[in-house]
């Protein structure tokens, strides 16, 4: 009887699934609404009857439409791709011959074969012994890394089955005697790689990236499967008296085949004509698909003073040095573009971008006035200019008003979608400031394909190790093993790789005592890192080893009051309850009621999880409990949260009925969020 009702429940599914199959957005939530039930319960039931997750079920009903529909013969693979669901056709045919065996263009050419079942994504095994989430969740804090972030040079897929429209601008050559005018040269080729990054339709390697290559002496084709591209673009060109003089060439890399080239001789005059034609001739030798918009961003002019123009180019000379002393340079000749056009929106971004990274590192900023104004002025006079939104983020980021830099990060990279900077500053957005595991890691893993590996192997390694961060916060588990294992190849002695291995190896066995010996082992390298240091005293508090907890606390505590740092204050409820359990009553008072303050400031969506240890602690579990329940509505939270259950603090909430529930929940809906990221992450390249 109860097989049957099993049965009964499975084809009930199928027909609701097939009932909206071609509706891309319906999804496991939707089924669940739609059958009357909760998601855990689906989830549980989807799984004990097929041993498969929900994500994958829903996925296989599409499949075996898509099949039926491609025997019928009458509609091409494109139109079953949507007939059933999927909001890509190259998503749908990785798909399909994961399942089947072969790409669906192959139906009725051959006989059907047999089915073959998709992997299911399940999820890790529980470490042997669990720690708190709370032990778990500063890592991301204490990997604090303030590099940019690098590009994979091996993609974690196989390449879709149309040509990736993936571009590279090299450096162009100065052909004439005069060196001085390097930088009009590389303003020609800034201004091609700019154009090429409004496009939406293509994927522009950063100059950071294509900057490596000047004077290699690699071979296209050489470059362009370092930098994982299959056009190249080089160029060369002088400046004589009034005229330019521009030799430029499109090249298909896996051929070595030029697919188009031309050569220039322009007006000075006609600069921003010029620099709009070669971005038109490229984009239609490769069929890049250009929209309206995109079109009207590439026939804005930044100014119609050559003057300015030419002090611009200047600056920006000096500027790509990325050195204090290179922004100082540049500074000055953004003044003078602007004495020249003071309606140049480029030229004020710039020195507003310029006085930030100059204060960046400084522990009195000095410059804040001036990046608030200049930012405003950049807005006031191009407010589409990614990089004028670039700067008005900035701005916030340096006030620390960073839900106001989010719209502005938005807007840029709608208007640059290849802009390695948006996507930089929206990762750290999402992995420190208001955290969500979703968007950090699709952030890292986008901007992360634009920064391409290069020749700096430090830069490599740091780059990995955000990488491996960012995966290991979602739940992909081995994945973040592995690049944190690519992070300590290239740079041995990068000082935040050994830490992260050591949660790396702890996510997936669960080894307490193994992780404590090597946190400490770490630590004697370098007894200022606080990071260490906190992480030690929560293994010891989650172990109920208060003795061993407090002693590491205690250095804790000296460290925050001798260097003046404000750091960790999400930690001092389990501080508070270490101080408490050793009689230390006044202590605990004081850390406790700091992170009393730190929740009333919290607007993260962590707040409610945050407040349900306040009154945990407080022993008030039915407001303890009314707040957990709140948090299990939340969505992309980190892979530590799975943890909760163990900590101390919640001891009295382990006999409340609903906290089995609710901490099921919690798991229910981080592994959903877990499988709705990597199919949407699969659909998108970028795992």
């Amino acid at each position: 009887m109860q097989a049957h009702s099993m049965n009964d429940f499975i084809q009930e599914a199928e027909r609701i699934v097939l009932e909206q199959v071609s509706n891309e957005q319906f999804g496991v939530s939707e089924l669940a609404e739609a059958m009357s039930m909760s998601r855990s319960n689906l989830l549980r039931k989807i799984k004990q009857h097929t041993e498969q997750s929900a994500s994958v079920f829903i996925r296989e009903v599409r499949l075996k439409k898509a099949m039926e529909l491609l025997q019928q013969g009458s509609l091409t693979v494109s139109e079953v791709s949507y007939e059933v669901g999927f909001g890509s056709v190259s998503y749908f045919v990785k798909c399909f011959r994961e399942y089947y065996g072969h790409p669906p263009g192959q139906v009725g050419q051959n006989s059907e074969p047999e089915s073959i079942p998709a992997e299911e994504t399940s999820a890790p095994k529980k470490p042997a012994l669990q720690l708190s989430w709370k032990a778990m969740a500063g890592i991301a804090a204490g990997i604090a890394l303030v590099v940019l972030v690098v590009v994979l040079s091996n993609r974690l897929t196989a390449p879709s089955v149309e040509i990736d429209k993936s571009i590279a601008v090299l450096p162009f050559k100065n052909e004439s005697s005069d060196s001085s005018n390097l930088y009009f040269i590389n303003g020609l080729m800034e201004s091609t790689l700019n154009n090429l990054q409004k496009i939406g339709d293509l994927r522009v390697i950063s100059r950071t990236s294509s900057e490596k290559y000047r004077n290699s002496g690699k071979t296209l084709p050489e470059i362009a499967e370092e930098l994982q591209v299959n056009y190249v673009v080089e160029g060369s060109g002088q400046k004589v008296g009034d005229q330019v003089l521009l030799n430029i060439q499109l090249v298909e890399a896996a051929t070595d085949r030029q697919i188009w080239n031309e050569q220039y001789t322009r007006e000075v005059t006609d600069i921003f004509a010029l620099q709009k034609e070669v971005a038109q001739q490229i984009t239609g030798s490769i069929r890049a698909v250009v929209t309206p918009a995109e079109r009207e961003q590439l026939a804005r002019r930044p100014t119609d003073n050559l003057v300015a123009y030419d002090y611009f180019l200047q600056a920006q000379e000096y500027f790509h040095t990325r050195t204090p002393e290179g922004y100082l340079a540049a500074i000055p000749l953004y003044e003078k573009a602007i004495a020249e056009d003071e309606s140049f929106a480029h030229a004020y971004a710039n020195m507003a971008i310029s006085y930030y990274l100059l204060d960046i590192f400084k522990r009195e900023p000095e410059y804040t006035e001036q990046i608030n104004r200049f930012s405003d002025q950049a807005l006031l006079y191009d407010p589409q200019s990614d990089v004028s939104l670039l700067a008005k983020a900035f701005f916030y980021f340096h006030t620390k008003e960073f839900s106001l830099a989010l719209p502005h990060l938005e807007k840029a990279l709608e208007y640059n979608p290849n802009s390695s900077a948006a996507l930089q500053m929206l990762s750290e957005y999402y992995a420190f400031r208001v955290p969500n595991t979703a968007k950090y890691l699709e952030y890292a893993l986008r901007g992360i394909q634009l920064e391409v590996m290069g020749q700096d192997s430090v830069t490599n390694s740091y780059g990995y190790l955000q990488l491996s961060n960012a995966l290991l916060q979602a739940g992909f588990l081995k994945e973040a093993e592995k690049y944190v294992d690519l992070s300590l190849d290239y740079f041995p002695r990068n000082p935040f790789g050994p830490h992260l291995k050591i949660f790396t190896q702890f996510a997936q066995d669960g080894n307490a005592r193994r992780t404590a010996d090597l946190l400490i082992k770490e630590w004697k390298k370098d007894t200022t890192r606080v990071d260490i240091l906190q992480d030690i005293g929560k293994i010891y508090y989650t172990l109920e080893q208060y003795d061993s907890a407090h002693f590491w606390f205690e250095k804790l505590v000296y460290q925050r009051q001798s260097r003046g740092l404000d750091v960790y204050l999400n930690n001092n409820a389990m501080m508070a309850y270490v101080y408490q359990k050793l009689g230390f009553e006044e202590e605990a008072a004081r850390l406790f009621a700091v992170y009393v303050d730190y929740v009333a400031q919290d607007e993260t969506r962590y707040q409610s999880m945050n407040l349900a240890v306040q009154f945990a602690y407080q022993q008030q579990v039915d407001v303890a409990m009314e707040q957990l329940m709140v948090f299990s509505t939340q969505e992309n939270y980190q892979y530590w949260l799975l943890l909760l259950e163990h900590d101390p603090i919640m001891a009295p909430l382990r006999t409340h009925p609903d906290f089995p529930v609710v901490i099921q929940d919690i798991k229910d809906r981080f592994w959903e969020d877990h499988e709705k990221l990597r199919i949407k992450l699969e659909e998108q390249g970028l795992i």
